[in-house]
């Protein structure tokens, strides 16, 4: 129950605080959504419907169990209960661009059942700092990797002591970024937020901080959504494959 109580907190006051956030100053994000969590969560799925599609949402599972222990069947069947369940929450019509990205890893055939279902893009990866296509089942599919460095997630768990810390070192990878994007060679950051975590007033100024922060380059930054980004990539670099070695 302690643990309950716990993660409690970003669905009961970490979500809005952060939600607060975005929408003062108009900026998108992406929702990683555990369908049966956003279920009973009905005024939180009545938000994220409400601001679409500067609110985006990747699939987060349908329980939040990993895909790694599952059967075939089971995990088919998990990833048709989640897309099922974000239908009813939130009117998607269509899994091309609804990402998804899976508790922990995913298993071996995880990408080829996402592709029967018709997804379009997963982020179960944190190899690369932009998008990159595979062929499973001998079709395109895109990875928009995920970051644990650019992730709250080293303020429980690692050694960012404070919201100071966390948003020094977001700060340093935009500009060295940034750098780097001048220079020819643009590049893709995604920085990993946790409700229970930057949802609670020690640390929720500095996201303010980084959001703000993030303003200041103007066209220089493409603030935006995994959504969107994989759209992006299908459109202007649909023949970017590069060869998948456990592809046949």
């Amino acid at each position: 129950m302690g643990a309950e109580s716990l993660f409690e907190y970003g669905s009961r006051v970490g979500f809005w605080r952060l939600m607060r956030l975005f929408e003062s100053r108009g900026l998108p994000c992406t929702m990683y959504v555990c369908a049966l969590a956003l279920e009973g969560h009905p005024q939180a799925a009545e938000y994220i419907r409400n601001h679409a599609p500067r609110l985006d949402v990747c699939c987060h599972g349908w329980r939040w169990w990993r895909q790694d222990n599952l059967s075939e069947e089971e995990e088919r069947e998990h990833i048709r209960l989640a897309v099922e369940s974000l239908k009813k929450t939130l009117g998607i019509d269509s899994t091309r661009y609804l990402g998804w990205y899976g508790r922990y890893a995913p298993s071996v055939r995880s990408r080829r059942l996402l592709a029967e279902q018709g997804f379009a893009y997963d982020s179960d990866a944190y190899n690369d700092d932009l998008p990159y296509w595979l062929r499973v089942a001998g079709k395109p599919h895109l990875v928009v990797p995920y970051s644990i460095q650019n992730n709250d997630v080293h303020l429980a768990y690692g050694n960012l002591g404070t919201g100071a810390h966390f948003y020094e070192s977001m700060k340093d990878a935009i500009e060295l970024l940034l750098e780097e994007g001048h220079d020819g060679s643009p590049k893709m950051m995604t920085i990993g937020l946790h409700m229970r975590l930057v949802g609670s007033p020690k640390y929720a100024r500095s996201i303010a901080r980084l959001l703000d922060f993030t303003k200041t380059f103007g066209d220089d930054i493409w603030v935006t959504t995994r959504s969107n980004i994989a759209k992006h990539w299908w459109e202007v670099n649909p023949g970017g494959l590069r060869p998948d070695p456990e592809s046949n």
